[in-house]
């Protein structure tokens, strides 16, 4: 089962942001001993054929990870209002990819389950050929930082930003969007702060 999902999808991390609410780089920070961005690639390894990584930290990132995990180097922040936005790096991500399917993780996920993203990659091929992605959504919204996208999605992506678009949310309820069955939402648990970090169930 594992190698037919990772036969027909490509996996995205993103790892470009800040992290100014945590004081520290959240993708280094360790749980059980393991960096929070080699969890979440540990993840998306077991997901996918091909994992990318987006930062603009290459040389921060390189030796953490094994040499078959690729980067892709993200603009800077300094100059387009845009630049280190995850939509953005998403994009500039997204013209890599050569699958049909997407795999998106953000790097501060320490509880995703590898079973449930198995499980909805072997359903991928039952989503409606209009929806550009099959995402979880909560009272608040999307899941838009794990989930999965259609290579597809990106010419209409590149107009929202060209637009000056940048919210996930806000592109997301523009398109017809695939509701991925609800798991136990501490999946989307993201570390943003140094009381994230001592939450009993990490």
């Amino acid at each position: 089962m594992i190698h037919t999902a990772k036969k027909k999808i490509t996996a995205i991390i993103l790892a470009g942001g800040k992290s100014s609410r945590m004081g520290q780089d959240k993708a280094m920070l360790s749980i059980d001993g393991v960096p929070m961005l080699m969890r979440v690639y540990q993840v998306a390894d077991s997901c996918a054929d091909t994992v990318y990584i987006i930062t603009p930290w290459q040389e921060r990132y390189q030796d953490l990870l094994p040499p078959s995990c690729q980067f892709i180097r993200e603009a800077p922040f300094e100059g387009d209002i845009n630049a280190g936005s995850p939509l953005v790096g998403f994009a500039e991500a997204l013209v890599q990819v050569s699958t049909e399917w997407v795999l998106l993780l953000a790097c501060d996920l320490p509880n995703l389950q590898v079973e449930v993203l198995q499980a909805w990659i072997e359903g991928l091929e039952n989503v409606r050929a209009e929806a550009i992605a099959a995402l979880v959504k909560n009272q608040k919204g999307w899941e838009p930082l794990c989930g999965f996208y259609r290579k597809s999605c990106l010419a209409g992506l590149n107009k929202f930003i060209s637009q000056g678009g940048r919210s996930f949310q806000e592109w997301l309820n523009q398109n017809p969007v695939e509701v991925l069955p609800n798991p136990n939402m501490d999946m989307f648990f993201n570390c943003n702060t140094p009381d994230d970090l001592r939450r009993p169930s990490l």
